[in-house]
């Protein structure tokens, strides 16, 4: 039986690795507070009691008393902010508030602030190969993935930086109030977390909160949804794949060739770019103009872009067998990141594209994949949970293969391939059903990319 005392206290809902860090942050500032968990075993449990282990922690079924009686409530971002009881102390006015929130109060240097469906890591990568190249001190974190991971409030525990980049998710935005970031940008929105929302809009009112109390606005031309819905007296810079506004970068055709530029200034060949697809051209652009609103000299930028090679498991090439090429795309955990990754490697490979997808299907509608694939795709072979409902989105042209496992979903896929083709991994779906993340199951994928190789080589 624990002893419940969190009158007046904090309590931090939800022990993974955010949890942990408001932990280490509150007991830094000799804050008072407890830890709840629904988890049983919360992942960060064994770390806690080892650094901490005067904290109180509550698992199991969150209770109403020890809810009820905090003085605020700070949500990890795992946690829906619509769970009853959370939603029952909002209504009684304990305030509800995330480690972004707490962060963006507590920090004195300025906020570079990403969020979109697609392409966030991507962007907030390119933006720190930029700032590295400058020779700025800055802080990377928020909703990163991998070795990048670093959650906001560690930062803080650092020493101080000349800027902070965040990569922010619509969970983290909405327990933020003010994140007044210097400059922030909504890459672009399609249907995601739809098992979280209740629509599309709801989504995309979690994702404007990044423009609260910004100063600058980088806005993607191509995506409505990535203006702020009511006027804001702040600078604003645009990108998009036209020709560059005023104000803005896109592209300009010149002598066969294609450029990146600003305003009527070339920047760089798309050619000379290491990453391919539409996509990330657009992701490109955007890095730049949240430099460009920054103050960083134009010639640093084009010597970052030109280096940057992309990141692991984003159309991450794995090897060839028998003329065949096999990419891992399994960051593609949404339909949009799955259309952009079949559009992109579509247009860069002379066959066609067999795709790896399933998962958690996360209440997603797949048929906008459709036309997308018919253009350049081949065979369909699904794993996971939702496999039966990813295929019941297809129309009668798809007839997809189900696989039990990764290793026998490469080996159906290099069945169905020919010499020129690609077999993509990109999901559109969560990983948790089969795998610990995306990145598990990405290695999942290389491995059974490498002992199909080495039994075809034998």
């Amino acid at each position: 039986m624990i002893k419940n005392s969190s009158k007046g206290k904090s309590v931090i809902i939800g022990l993974g690795k955010t949890g942990l860090s408001v932990a280490k942050y509150l007991a830094s500032k000799n804050v008072d507070f407890k830890i709840l968990d629904t988890r049983i075993e919360p992942p960060k449990y064994d770390e806690l009691r080892s650094l901490l282990p005067d904290i109180e922690i509550e698992t199991g079924e969150l209770n109403r008393k020890t809810v009820l009686e905090a003085k605020e409530l700070i949500v990890s971002p795992g946690v829906a902010i619509k769970t009853p009881i959370i939603t029952e102390a909002k209504n009684r006015g304990i305030p509800i508030r995330g480690d972004i929130d707490i962060f963006s109060k507590s920090v004195r240097s300025p906020i570079v602030a990403v969020t979109g469906s697609n392409g966030k890591s991507t962007v907030v990568a390119i933006l720190a190969k930029i700032l590295e190249k400058a020779g700025k001190n800055y802080g990377l974190g928020g909703n990163l993935d991998g070795e990048n991971f670093k959650p906001a409030l560690d930062l803080l525990r650092e020493e101080a930086k000349e800027i902070y980049v965040l990569e922010l998710s619509s969970f983290q935005l909405e327990t933020t109030e003010n994140l007044g970031a210097e400059v922030a940008v909504i890459l672009n929105l399609t249907a995601d977390h739809m098992d979280r929302y209740g629509s599309l809009e709801e989504y995309h009112q979690a994702k404007l909160r990044i423009f609260n109390g910004c100063k600058q606005l980088v806005i993607n031309r191509d995506d409505i949804y990535s203006y702020p819905t009511s006027e804001m007296d702040a600078p604003t810079w645009d990108f998009g794949f036209g020709r560059p506004t005023i104000n803005g970068l896109g592209l300009l055709e010149q002598e066969d060739d294609q450029y990146l530029a600003f305003q009527f200034e070339k920047i760089i060949s798309i050619n000379e770019l290491k990453v391919f697809g539409q996509h990330n051209i657009s992701n490109v652009l955007a890095a730049i103009g949240l430099a460009i609103a920054i103050n960083i000299d134009m010639d640093v930028v084009r010597s970052a872009i030109k280096e940057f090679s992309g990141l692991p498991h984003r159309c991450q090439w794995v090897g060839d067998i028998s003329g065949i090429s096999f990419y891992n795309d399994s960051k593609g955990t949404n339909v949009g990141a799955t259309m952009a990754a079949v559009e992109g490697l579509g247009q860069r490979i002379n066959g066609h594209i067999v795709l790896i997808a399933g998962g958690i299907a996360k209440g997603a509608d797949f048929r906008s994949l459709v036309q997308v694939f018919n253009k350049w795709g081949k065979e369909v072979i699904l794993i996971g949970q939702d496999a039966i409902e990813v295929a019941e989105n297809f129309d009668q042209t798809i007839s997809p293969y189900f696989a039990k496992d990764m290793q026998d979903a490469v080996s159906t896929a290099l069945r169905h391939a020919s010499p020129g083709d690609a077999v993509l991994l990109s999901p559109a779906c969560a990983s948790f059903d089969m795998f610990n993340d995306f990145q598990h199951r990405g290695e999942v994928f290389i491995n059974s990319v490498s002992k199909l190789e080495s039994k075809c080589i034998g």
